[in-house]
C-alpha cells in the first residue's frame, strides 16, 4: 500500500481506479462540513460507487480547505485522470510532491501517467523514487520494469522483474516481459524458462508457446522450437506469424522441404504476405531450385519494393545462375532500398570483380568497409581487386586486416557458442559443466563480457561468492549494462 489515509488504505491500480471503499454513514454525519477529512471521505465513497464527477467536487472542497495536504492533492489528481483532465492531474501530482517529496503514491501516479504518455525518462525517475520509498510494491515494480525496458535498460529491467516475481511468482504478464528482456540481452535459455513458467500457469497460451519457440530457436534448439511452434498452431490454427516462425525453424534445421511446405500452406490463406513469399523463395533457393526461387523472390519484390531483402537474395540467386548483369541490377535495387546495406555492397563488389569491372568493384567494396569496418570478407576481396589493379601495398594491407578480422570473428563465434552451451547446462542443473563452458568462452575472448557475467551467476549458485563477485565486477567493467541480479 502506497498511501495510508485516516480511514482506509489506498491502493491505486495501473488504471488509476480506486479500490472499493465504505465508511459508515454515522461517521460522516458527525463530521463538520468545513472538515477536509469529511469531503475526502465523501469523495472516496462516491468514487467507489462510480460517481466520479461528484467525487471530484468533494475532493476539490477538501483541497480548498487544506491546500497544503499533499495526500489530498494526490487523491484529486487520480480523480482528474479518470475524467481525462490530464494536465490538471499532473499539476496536482506535482503540487503534492512539492508539499511532500517523500509521498510514494504521488511519485507512482505521476510516473504511471508519464509512462502512458511515453515520457519514459521522467517516468523512470518518479517510479525509481516510489520504489525507494515503498520497496516491494507490485505496481511500482511493474511500471518501473516496463519503463526501464522502454529506455533500453534491459539488465535493470530484468532485475526489477525478477524482484517482482520473487514476491509474487504467479504473474504471467511479468514473466512475459522478463522473457522478452532476457532475449534482448542475448540470454534465450533463461528466457525460455520464463515462458515455460507462463505455460505452467496458462497451458493454452499460444503467444507464450510462440515466444518459447523463438527463444529456443535463438539458442539453437531447432527441434524444441518446432515443437513449440506446432503447439502454438494447435491452439491458434492458421496464425500467419506462427507459421512464419515454424518455417524459419525448419530452415535452421536445414529441413528445406518442410519449410517450403509450411510457407506454401500459409500462402494459401494470405497470398499477398510479402514475408511468406520471400521466405518461400529463400527456402527454394536453399533447395537449389533456383528458377522457382527467382519466381517467388520476384513476387516478393513486387509486393513491397521498399524491402531490401528480396532484391538482395534475388541478386545472389541470379549470380549463382550466371546472370551477372541481372544480379548487379537487383543488388543496386537493394542498396537503393537500404543505403547502409554493407552486405549488398560487398556482394555487388564481388560480382563486379567477376565482371572484371575492377574500379567499380573496389568502390563498392570500400563502401561496404566504410559501413562495416570489421567486415573481414570485404577486406579480403578488396585485397584481390587491388592486387589485380597493381596496388601491391594496398593489397597486402587489406589481406592482413582481413585475416585478423576473420580470426576475431571465429573467436567470437566460439565464445558465443560456448556461452550459450553453458547457459543450457546451467538451466539443466549441471553447474560444473556450465562453468567449464563459460571459461572456454573467456579463453577464446578474454574480454567477452557475457561469459564473465554468466560465469558469475553459475559461481554464485555454487556458493563461490567471492569468485562470483570478481566475475560480476569484470563483466560490469566490460559492459556497464550487466548488473548482478538480486539474490
Amino acid at each position: 500500500m502506497l498511501q495510508r489515509a485516516s480511514t482506509c488504505d489506498v491502493l491505486v491500480l495501473a488504471s488509476l481506479l480506486f479500490c472499493s471503499f465504505c465508511v459508515p454513514g454515522s461517521v460522516i454525519a458527525q463530521c463538520a462540513p468545513n472538515d477536509p477529512n469529511v469531503h475526502f471521505t465523501r469523495a472516496r465513497t462516491l468514487a467507489a460507487h462510480s460517481k466520479v464527477s461528484e467525487a471530484t467536487d468533494e475532493m476539490r472542497c477538501a483541497v480548498a480547505l487544506a491546500p497544503k495536504r499533499a495526500d489530498l492533492r494526490d487523491a484529486l489528481g487520480t480523480l482528474l485522470v479518470q475524467q481525462n483532465s490530464v494536465s490538471e492531474a499532473i499539476a496536482q501530482f506535482e503540487a503534492a510532491l512539492q508539499l511532500n517529496p517523500e509521498l510514494a503514491a504521488a511519485h507512482l501516479h505521476l510516473g504511471v501517467l508519464q509512462f502512458e504518455q511515453s515520457q519514459f525518462e521522467s517516468a523512470e525517475q518518479h517510479l525509481a523514487k516510489a520504489n525507494q520509498l515503498a520497496p516491494g510494491n507490485f505496481l511500482v515494480l511493474n511500471y518501473l520494469g516496463r519503463t526501464l525496458r522502454e529506455v533500453g535498460k534491459f539488465p535493470d529491467a530484468i532485475a526489477v522483474f525478477q524482484s517482482s516475481l520473487q514476491l509474487h511468482p504467479d504473474q504471467p504478464d511479468m514473466l512475459y516481459l522478463l522473457g522478452q528482456s532476457l532475449q534482448r540481452v542475448g540470454n534465450p535459455v533463461d528466457a525460455a524458462e520464463a515462458y515455460r513458467k507462463i505455460l505452467a500457469q496458462q497451458p493454452q497460451n499460444p503467444d507464450a508457446q510462440n515466444n518459447l519457440g523463438l527463444a529456443l530457436l535463438q539458442s539453437g534448439d531447432g527441434d524444441g522450437a518446432i515443437a513449440a511452434f506446432r503447439s502454438a498452431l494447435q491452439i491458434r490454427p492458421g496464425d500467419t506469424g506462427y507459421q512464419v516462425n515454424l518455417g524459419a525453424a525448419y530452415l535452421q534445421k536445414a529441413d528445406f522441404a518442410a519449410a517450403v511446405a509450411t510457407f506454401r500452406e500459409a500462402l494459401q490463406q494470405t497470398p499477398t504476405n510479402q514475408t511468406l513469399r520471400y521466405n518461400l523463395g529463400l527456402a527454394l533457393k536453399l533447395q537449389d531450385k533456383l528458377p522457382e526461387a527467382v519466381e517467388e523472390l520476384r513476387a516478393a519484390e513486387a509486393l513491397d519494393q521498399a524491402q531490401p531483402d528480396a532484391p538482395y537474395t534475388l541478386g545472389v540467386t541470379l549470380w549463382q545462375m550466371g546472370d551477372l548483369d541481372g544480379s548487379v541490377g537487383e543488388l543496386q535495387k537493394a542498396i537503393r532500398a537500404k543505403p547502409d546495406y554493407a552486405e549488398a555492397y560487398y556482394t555487388l563488389g564481388t560480382v563486379l570483380k567477376q565482371q572484371a569491372k575492377l574500379q567499380e568493384s573496389a568502390q563498392a567494396l570500400r563502401e561496404a568497409i566504410r559501413l562495416q569496418p570489421d567486415f573481414a570478407g570485404a577486406h579480403t576481396t578488396l585485397a584481390g581487386v587491388l592486387r589485380q589493379l597493381g596496388d601491391a601495398d594496398g593489397a597486402s594491407a587489406e589481406a592482413k586486416l582481413g585475416a585478423h578480422l576473420a580470426k576475431q570473428k571465429t573467436d567470437l563465434q566460439t565464445a558465443l557458442f560456448a556461452t550459450n552451451s553453458g547457459r543450457r547446462l546451467r538451466s539443466l542443473g549441471d553447474l560444473n559443466g556450465a562453468v567449464t563452458q563459460f571459461r572456454a568462452a573467456i579463453q577464446a575472448i578474454g574480454d567477452y563480457a557475457p561469459a564473465h557475467f554468466e560465469l558469475a551467476i553459475a559461481l554464485r549458485q555454487m556458493g563461490k561468492n567471492e569468485e562470483a563477485a570478481s566475475e560480476f565486477q569484470k563483466a560490469a567493467a566490460l559492459d556497464p549494462k550487466l548488473v548482478a541480479p538480486h539474490q
